[in-house]
């Protein structure tokens, strides 16, 4: 790599950063009370999959610790927004699913975040939005990438 290449990366790195943390902050503020945003990454999720989910696959996919993992889905069961049973195949392990008020609390959220998202994409505009995504795709593929 040199200067130029360099000096590049960094900016890049840093308007990610800045960005990740503007945007964490204003849809955390968003939410509905009682949400957090790992909260809601969760619920999203298992309502995309549409499929029971162990909490280790769960760590995974969020590239999070299991402790941490098993920590907000403690907080999303006590809530009553996630079903969590025992594997009928191995009893040590868990399945967690989505509940019918997990997904209602799941669409709250997002409700109450798309006004804000659909915002700045507007004033971004569409077609920089669908430049950039396959870009920031390769990026995320590249980052997750243990090699």
């Amino acid at each position: 790599m040199n200067d130029v290449t360099d000096s590049l990366a960094v900016s890049l790195f840093s308007e990610i950063l800045t960005v990740d943390q503007l945007a964490r902050n204003r849809v955390a503020k968003a939410l509905p009370k009682g949400m957090e945003l790992s909260h809601f990454s969760v619920l999203n999720h298992l309502a995309h999959t549409q499929s029971e989910r162990s909490p280790a696959q769960l760590a995974r996919t969020f590239h999070l610790t299991r402790g941490a993992m098993t920590n907000t889905l403690g907080k999303l069961e006590w809530a009553g927004w996630v079903h969590i049973r025992p594997d009928w195949e191995d009893a040590r392990r868990k399945m967690v699913s989505i509940s019918p008020s997990g997904l209602s609390a799941r669409d709250a959220g997002l409700a109450a975040i798309t006004p804000l998202i659909a915002d700045v994409v507007s004033k971004v505009g569409d077609d920089k939005v669908r430049a950039i995504l396959p870009i920031l795709r390769e990026m995320r593929v590249r980052l997750a990438d243990k090699g």
